[in-house]
């Protein structure tokens, strides 16, 4: 295939991956979201608050997207020089297009079983995650504050943090709207993680084992294609007595497709044993997206 064609192909994908999981983002929020008062984690969680707060006490109604789009303009800036420019931009334009969607469309309630509403509702708005997440691109918010520390200091517990923003919005909501709407928020919350993980890989650490003729070879290609380097050891083949060398890496599912894409275009012959990882521990980072 042509690669400018190939090239234009994907980028007609994931725009309509984008498009997509927006227009789901924005659907979620006026049904689900909105018939069971629930708040989301994030900047959005923290839009919705703010909504509720000056309409509660001020009866004043403010616009969602001029409070999501506020609060994401100072993290944006951030993640255009830590994590990735491409990354980044196509963030930002999948908040704005979501954001305006959001008061532009009309509420409806779809059903009115809280617990219904906490999980369906969490599977809908995860799958519109999911496809932005795979066109490249994020929801923004705490998104981009993770990633930023993330690139910046290499490590995951930024992550974590946002987890306990975002729990301490719903706390928050609830003290002010109701428990029982912080509760049902905590399990949409969970189930909305929970289907993330389950269809998004980028972030799920491999470890793998490779035997090669030729680590410089394949070390240069991890680093060039990956961001990430290898630790190779010596070695024999038992049955062919035949010098080798195991090259050992920890790698993210994305990274993996890519470098195996390589390897089974550059080096036949060379064999690669993945295996799971639940934890790693020290210098391991996912790569800027652009």
């Amino acid at each position: 295939m042509n690669p400018d064609k190939k090239s234009f192909g994907k980028t007609l994908l994931n725009s309509a991956l984008l498009l997509a999981g927006s227009i789901i983002f924005a659907l979620n929020m006026n049904t689900f979201i909105a018939a069971g008062d629930l708040v989301p984690g994030g900047f959005s969680g923290l839009s919705i608050l703010i909504q509720g707060l000056f309409q509660k006490y001020l009866n004043i109604e403010i616009p969602f997207s001029v409070l999501n789009i506020g609060f994401n303009l100072v993290p944006a800036l951030i993640a255009f020089r830590l994590v990735g420019k491409r990354f980044t931009i196509l963030s930002c334009f999948s908040i704005f297009l979501s954001s305006i969607l959001v008061d532009l469309l009309p509420k409806y309630e779809i059903v009115d079983d809280p617990l219904l509403i906490a999980v369906f509702g969490a599977i809908f708005g995860a799958i519109g995650i999911v496809l932005i997440l795979n066109s490249g691109a994020s929801s923004g918010g705490t998104d981009f504050i993770a990633m930023s520390l993330a690139a910046k200091f290499q490590t995951s517990n930024s992550f974590t943090y946002m987890l306990l923003f975002s729990a301490t919005v719903i706390l928050i909501y609830g003290w002010q709207f109701g428990m029982d709407k912080a509760l049902y928020s905590i399990i949409y919350q969970f189930c909305y993680t929970q289907v993330i993980n389950t269809f998004y890989k980028r972030y799920k650490k491999k470890t793998l084992f490779i035997i090669t003729e030729d680590p410089e070879q394949l070390s240069k290609a991890l680093i060039e294609i990956t961001n990430h380097s290898a630790t190779v050891w010596p070695g024999d083949g038992a049955y062919t007595k035949k010098h080798r060398y195991v090259v050992y890496t920890v790698l993210s599912d994305n990274d993996i497709r890519k470098i195996s894409r390589y390897i089974s275009q550059n080096m036949p012959g060379t064999f690669v044993n993945v295996l799971n990882s639940d934890e790693v521990i020290g210098n391991f980072f996912i790569r800027p997206l652009d």
